[in-house]
């Protein structure tokens, strides 16, 4: 990958993923909906596994620089 590419396809996974990572877990301590209409006990994992999976991709890219 070239760098100015790799490094902002980073940027925008670790992003995403703390920022989906701190909402679920804020939402989730509150007792709050993660996502409308779906029970918590299949929202909070699917929300984590996907923050979980956006952090994983920006590790990556950052180390193909």
């Amino acid at each position: 990958m070239e760098d100015g590419p790799a490094v902002f396809a980073a940027a925008v996974f670790l992003l995403f993923g703390a920022a989906l990572l701190a909402w679920t877990g804020a939402r989730a301590l509150h007792r709050a909906p993660v996502a409308e209409g779906v029970r918590p006990a299949v929202a909070v994992p699917v929300a984590l596994l996907a923050a979980g999976v956006s952090l994983a991709l920006g590790t990556w890219c950052l180390t193909r620089l």
